[in-house]
Order: structure tokens, then C-alpha cells, then sequence
């Protein structure tokens, strides 16, 4: 009997990606059916739908689904779940689209059917839905009104971008997953399902699991994280987004680098374990707090490391607003259906010359100019301008991969700096 936390939806893993007999005969079938494009951020949620990441579903979401979602955290069935799960297609795709018919999901930039689908439903998205689908899932404490929202969502928010550039239908329906596309070899040992992270705490013994959630590469401020977090569960799982970023954040490679020269050299190494997850960035903030805290249930993470503007962008959430909606959720009292796992809070974090440590807001008694604030997007902002970094703000090794990487690059993107950089809210 294992020990670890349950899947989410109380049905296990719900598994979707064909294996052995059963995936080359599904790969053939595919060949002679209509292929449907699919963007980068649906790819990324299929794999996680076919590995077992995203469950309890099995396919993408119903118009039921996907409003019950946007306003009340909950599938149709009831089961907890944060943000919209869709497929988006073209209005000459879902015209020549039968509900009942079968399709191959075909991802453009890799030139592989990803998938096969049964098309259960077809509904349009307006403007107005996405619109409407942007103000439940993007808006923030960060903004008063939808009217301030919206002056500058659509050009500053990548994700609120993202939702309003979709195709104008959606088609819902169980999928049947063909491939993990590149990451099982581009993030070799690091790229992981939810079984193989589940059997490798099983082998540890672990019970209490913490997950750490990085986009950007580890600075003094997650290290403290991570060590608090073993401090207090049996071990740390440090889970990177392998999948696509907004312009300027770090590619994932370089991020992997960062982990292994930090855990080698700062970490007892059998109390972490690096892994990686194929999706995209949504940059929802609170909401896409609880995605991550849903899908890492299903890793077997008993607890969400949840720290100051987790998932943010901008100045559009409040600094811990991704904390306190933990508190504000829906929690089903049907067995399986409400999120099992549980956010451990961690107030702001820095290093104080005077307290001559790592210290955080609930710990430090001493003023902003004793303290290094530390922001990922303050060290990219620093690294691609050629700053100087700060004393104590990330270590040495870490320093030596991520100037080597910006000494490289060709092109570099404007960093822009908000509130929670700089200390300013």
C-alpha cells in the first residue's frame, strides 16, 4: 500500500499515451485521418493529459467543463480543477469536423501526429468568451476593474496574449496520446512522468514530498526554499517547465545546468530530486498556483512550495495572492474530488548583511538597504545587461553557466522590472 498522497479525480493515474501493439496500430490509423494543427501550449497539455500529469482528464475540456472551470474552480462532475484545458481549432476545421469523428493531432513544429481524438463536442469562442475567459483566469488582486485590466493585458500579459490569439472554435473529446514528442530525449534524466517520480519516492521512502516550481534559474532565494522545505518533509522534488517561455526567461537546458552545479555542491543529494514537466508557461498567477499544486499531486508532491508572486508577470497579482487563494477554493466533499495538495507558505526571502543569513519578512527585523532582494527577473535584467551582480544573491557556480549563456547570445530582449523585482510593493 503506498504511502504517498492519491492521484488527482480519485481514479489513479489516468493513463493516455498507447504503448507496445496498441501505439504502432493507433499510429497507422492515424495516418488516414483528418490532421488538425495543434499550438506549442496545447502540445504541451496533451503529453501531460497522455503521462498522467493532468488527471483526472483524459481529453480536452467541454464547454460545461470549461465554464464550470472559469467560474468555479470545477469540472462538470465536480472535480477541482484551476484553468481551462482546450483545444483550439480553426472555423474551416471545425466546419469540416463531424461531432462523433475521429481526428489526428498534428504538431507543426515537430511534424508529428501527437495524438488521436474522438470529437465529442464542437463550440465556438468569441471574442467575448475569450474576453470573459481572461478576466476569471488572468485577472488579479493586481488590477481593480476589468476596464484597468484590459489597458494593458493584451500588450504586457503573455498569457492573456496567448488566450486571445486562439482559433475560434474549441473541440472537447478523449484523446489517445502517440507521442511524448522531444523531451523524453532532449531532457534525458531530467524529463519524468508521474510514475517515475511516484516510484523513485516510493524507493526513498518518502512520504511528505515538497515541490519547488522553477522557470528561472535557481538563485540564493529558491536554495532557501528548497531548504526549509526539507527541513520539514522527507524531501524536495525541484520540477522545471521544460516547455516554452516568454521572450527573455531562460531556456530550460541552461536552467537544468544551474539545478545539478547547485544540489552537487549546496544540497545532501538524497533529499532532492530534479525532474521536468513538458508544458508552456500560462502565466496565470494564483490560478496557475493551483495547477501546479494539482498536477504535482499526481507526481506524488504532498505540499506546493508557494512563495512571493509564484506564476506572476508584471505588476498584475498581488505579492502572495498566489497563497491566500489556496484558502478561497472550492473543496468537494466527494472522495478524490478536491486538491489533496497542500501549499507550504513561505513569506518573502533575501539575504541580510545584518542578519548575516538568509532571512525572510517573518524572520528579518532589519530595513530594505540590509537586505539583497532577489528576483529572477532581476538577475536575468542584470546578466543580459552586463550588471554586476550582488554579493550574496546567487552562488558563484550558478553565476560562471548563466554569464557563459549571455556572453553567447546573439539577440537579447529587454528586460522590464516590476514591483515584486525591485521592492517596491
Amino acid at each position: 500500500m503506498s504511502k504517498l498522497i492519491p492521484p488527482h479525480g480519485g481514479k489513479g493515474l489516468t493513463l493516455c499515451l498507447l504503448e507496445g501493439a496498441a501505439l504502432e496500430a493507433e499510429k497507422e490509423k492515424a495516418k488516414g485521418l483528418k490532421q488538425v494543427p495543434i499550438s506549442p501550449r496545447v502540445k504541451g497539455d496533451l503529453i501531460m493529459i497522455g503521462i498522467g500529469g493532468f488527471s483526472p482528464l483524459t481529453g480536452f475540456m467541454t464547454q460545461a467543463d470549461w465554464k464550470g472551470v472559469c467560474d468555479n474552480f470545477l469540472l462538470s462532475d465536480g472535480t477541482f480543477w484551476p484553468v481551462p484545458v482546450t483545444l483550439d481549432v480553426s472555423k474551416e476545421d471545425a466546419d469540416a469536423i463531424a461531432v462523433g469523428q475521429e481526428i489526428a493531432l498534428y504538431d507543426p513544429e515537430g511534424q508529428e501526429i501527437m495524438a488521436t481524438m474522438e470529437v465529442t463536442e464542437k463550440y465556438a469562442m468569441t471574442e467575448a468568451d475569450k474576453r470573459y475567459e481572461c478576466e476569471k483566469v488572468f485577472m488579479g488582486e493586481g488590477t481593480a476593474t476589468a476596464e484597468e485590466f484590459w489597458k494593458i493585458a493584451e500588450k504586457e500579459h503573455p498569457g492573456v496574449e496567448m488566450v486571445m490569439n486562439q482559433k475560434d472554435f474549441n473541440l472537447a473529446g478523449p484523446v489517445k496520446v502517440l507521442s511524448e514528442g522531444e523531451f523524453p530525449t532532449r531532457y534525458a534524466g531530467i524529463y519524468m512522468r508521474p510514475e517515475e517520480s511516484r516510484k523513485i519516492f516510493e524507493e526513498r521512502g518518502w512520504k511528505e514530498i515538497a515541490a519547488l516550481q522553477l522557470r528561472n534559474p535557481m538563485h540564493r532565494s529558491h536554495e532557501y526554499l528548497c531548504k526549509i522545505a526539507v527541513e520539514v518533509c522527507d524531501g524536495v522534488f525541484i520540477h522545471s517547465l521544460v516547455g516554452n517561455l516568454k521572450p527573455g526567461d531562460i531556456p530550460a537546458d541552461v536552467r537544468v545546468k544551474c539545478i545539478d552545479v547547485l544540489v552537487k555542491n549546496y544540497f545532501v543529494e538524497e533529499h532532492v530530486l530534479q525532474g521536468g514537466y513538458p508544458l508552456d508557461m500560462r502565466y496565470a498567477g494564483p490560478r496557475e498556483a493551483l495547477l501546479h499544486a494539482t498536477f504535482r499531486q499526481n507526481y506524488g508532491c504532498s505540499r506546493m512550495i508557494i512563495g512571493r508572486d509564484h506564476a506572476g508577470v508584471g505588476d498584475f497579482y498581488g505579492m502572495f495572492e498566489a497563497q491566500t487563494i489556496f484558502d478561497k477554493i472550492p473543496k468537494p466533499t466527494e472522495p478524490g474530488k478536491a486538491l489533496l495538495c497542500t501549499p507550504l507558505k513561505i513569506d518573502w526571502t533575501f539575504y541580510c548583511y545584518k542578519c548575516d543569513g538568509m532571512a525572510s519578512l517573518r524572520t528579518c527585523p532589519h530595513g530594505k538597504e540590509d537586505r539583497v532582494l532577489l528576483s529572477g527577473t532581476m538577475l536575468r535584467k542584470l546578466l543580459s545587461e552586463g550588471g554586476e551582480i550582488p554579493d550574496h544573491f546567487g552562488r558563484d557556480e550558478v553565476l560562471a553557466i548563466l554569464r557563459e549563456y549571455y556572453e553567447g547570445l546573439t539577440e537579447k530582449v529587454e528586460i522590464k522590472l516590476h514591483g515584486a523585482a525591485t521592492g517596491e510593493q
